[in-house]
Parts: C-alpha cells; sequence; structure tokens
C-alpha cells in the first residue's frame, strides 16, 4: 500500500464529514500511515470488502488477480484520497473511521441504485 501524504488535516471535535475548513488547517498524514494501516485501525476491511464485491458483481466477476487488481485499484485510490482531503491534525481513530465509513457507505448507496 502507498504511504499518505498530503495537505489535509482535521481539527479535534470538527466534524471529519465536514469540508468547510480552511486549507490552514489542514495537515499531513502521519509519516508511515498507509492505507492498509487505516483500514486496519479503523476496523473497516469487512465494509470495504462488501463495497468491493458490489464492484466484482457488477463487472461479471473477475477471470484473474490481474483483472481483479484493475478493478480494485481504482476503489483503494478513491479511498486514499477521500482520507487525504478529510484528515485533519490530532484526528481520533474513531473520526478516522467515520470518514472511511461514511466513503464506503456513500460509495455501496451509489452502487446499489445502478444494480
Amino acid at each position: 500500500m502507498t504511504e499518505l501524504s498530503t495537505s489535509d488535516t482535521l481539527k479535534k471535535n470538527q466534524d471529519p464529514s465536514d469540508i468547510s475548513g480552511s486549507d490552514e488547517s489542514r495537515s499531513d498524514v502521519p509519516a508511515g500511515m498507509t492505507l492498509e494501516s487505516i483500514i486496519d485501525m479503523t476496523g473497516e476491511m469487512k465494509h470495504l470488502h462488501e463495497l468491493v464485491m458490489l464492484h466484482v458483481e457488477k463487472s461479471g466477476g473477475v477471470t484473474c488477480p490481474a483483472s481483479y487488481f484493475t478493478l480494485v485499484s481504482p476503489i483503494l485510490d478513491m479511498l486514499e484520497e477521500e482520507i487525504r482531503f478529510r484528515y485533519r491534525e490530532g484526528m481520533s481513530k474513531d473520526q478516522m473511521k467515520l470518514v472511511v465509513r461514511n466513503w464506503i457507505d456513500k460509495e455501496i448507496a451509489g452502487m446499489q441504485c445502478v444494480i
């Protein structure tokens, strides 16, 4: 997994789904923090798997590891960008979980409207 580093952050007590914060309040995701470690820390792996399986179902399945990674990589890239955008310095584990969970829920809802 790629290391997350960006100029985005989240103030304590700020709603992680609120994107109205100024750029000055943002900071880098901590060095060494990977998407994999964030998913593990937040306990959202099963939830993310649900989203991935909806994509697999919509695509008609996968035939090999390469086709699986072609399908999954854009999903992970979009989640990583969401985390970079919403992350704020001092963000708690629960706030990070909320960012990840809300993004996955939004994507699942969008997929279910399409299926």
